[in-house]
């Protein structure tokens, strides 16, 4: 009975080691979802990618929803289904600056407010998004801040509530800290939140799940960022 006992208490000592290594050794900030990409893409002609947009699933999805935005005008997306802005930090130089952009697109928070990996607290969302800022900045790349989209639920977390609240409050300091740092702006909020609604949600017109965009919502962020950005590549050449 004592060997059975020993043995049994032995298999649980190396299962939990085994978990142990296994969460040691996670790949937290999915390193190694562009890591071949990123190889291949720093070996093609800059013009092939003057523009990251770094993000979350709603960056993710654009890219593959709309491709032909990315490749015909040079622009690479690196989002990440379900990261908030303490992931982006993390992997910041593998997927933004190893690549050597003129400039990067940030769009981030929504994962934050949903509390994917941190309890939500809107002074270290903005600290990491001005980080991520600086970090562009001191290597020379030319950072754009957009608003995070409306969202007034996540259907993956429904017990997080008060996200239009925390929305337009994080918006707004987003829009103080790029006065601050002296970059652009971008506003998606105001052309993608249903008007007149109290609960300030996606418009469903552009949207199938309140969240994320679908084709017709990614159409209306292109025409809103694509000037932006022709405008400030054109400058970086004269």
């Amino acid at each position: 009975m004592q060997l059975i006992k020993a043995l049994a208490c032995g298999a649980i000592i190396a299962a939990s080691a085994i978990i142990a290594e296994a969460r040691e050794f996670q790949d937290w900030s999915n390193f190694g979802r562009y890591h071949d990409s990123n190889i291949e893409m720093m070996a093609r002609p800059q013009t092939e990618r003057r523009v990251v947009f770094l993000g979350n699933s709603i960056t993710d999805n654009w890219a593959k929803q709309r491709p032909e935005f990315f490749k015909e005008n040079g622009f690479v997306g690196r989002g990440i289904s379900g990261q908030t802005t303490y992931q982006f930090l993390s992997r910041f130089r593998e997927d933004v600056i190893n690549l050597h952009p003129q400039i990067v697109v940030i769009n981030a928070a929504t994962n934050d407010v949903a509390e994917n990996t941190h309890p939500y607290n809107e002074d270290m969302t903005v600290g990491n998004i001005s980080s991520l800022i600086e970090l562009a900045q001191a290597n020379g790349i030319t950072p754009i801040l957009t608003t995070t989209l409306p969202a007034a639920s996540f259907g993956w977390r429904k017990e997080i509530t008060g996200s239009s609240d925390k929305i337009e409050a994080l918006n707004k300091r987003l829009r103080a800290l790029a006065k601050e740092k002296k970059i652009t702006f971008v506003d998606y909020y105001s052309k993608l939140v249903t008007p007149g609604d109290p609960d300030r949600a996606l418009n469903a017109a552009y949207s199938g799940d309140g969240v994320h965009p679908n084709a017709d919502g990614y159409v209306v962020m292109e025409s809103i960022i694509l000037p932006v950005l022709q405008k400030k590549l054109k400058k970086s050449k004269k």
